[in-house]
């Protein structure tokens, strides 16, 4: 009976991860977090390099080759244009202007840096967020933050593309 029941189990196993495979997910996942020493919040992107491409193509008519060696010289600049006017974040009701600080990749995904300069008393985090929007309509956006030891987490999509925190 054991047998049985595990093959049964093995093959809706199976059923179900052809049929996720069908259909492709279009996620990034941002974390942001509060350093009261640096008075920053550190914000780290993390976004398939294989979407991030298509969508670089679709609004900059090029190929940027992101983590390959013939990656183009003039890629950091895009990818801080692309990431400024596409996330507005707001802190304690007053924009807040983000730094790039660099940039590195890990198997298909491609890991950005950045600070936001913050006050040491956090009392709400606002995110706007459409990065993959314009290429993926379907894309959604995970927020993930860790502010005055609270972890809140937003889910951004093109439908909601922004929402507010309180800590």
């Amino acid at each position: 009976m054991k047998g049985i029941s595990r093959y049964i189990l093995l093959a809706l196993l199976a059923i179900m991860l052809s049929a996720a495979a069908a259909h492709k997910y279009y996620v990034a996942v941002f974390l942001i977090e509060f350093s009261p020493k640096k008075k920053v919040l550190q914000m780290t992107s993390r976004v398939f390099i294989d979407d991030l491409e298509a969508a670089f193509t679709k609004k900059y008519n090029r190929k940027f080759y992101l983590g390959e060696k013939r990656e183009l010289p003039e890629t950091e600049e895009y990818l801080t244009k692309y990431f400024t006017e596409n996330v507005k974040i707001k802190v304690n009701g007053k924009s807040k202007a983000i730094k790039y600080m660099g940039k590195e990749i890990e198997n298909d995904i491609l890991i950005c840096y950045y600070t936001i300069p913050a006050d040491s008393k956090i009392k709400s985090v606002e995110v706007s967020n459409t990065i993959l929007f314009d290429a993926y309509p379907e894309q959604q956006n995970i927020i993930n933050t860790k502010i005055n030891s609270n972890k809140k987490s937003l889910l951004l999509t093109n439908d909601e593309p922004s929402g507010s925190l309180e800590f």
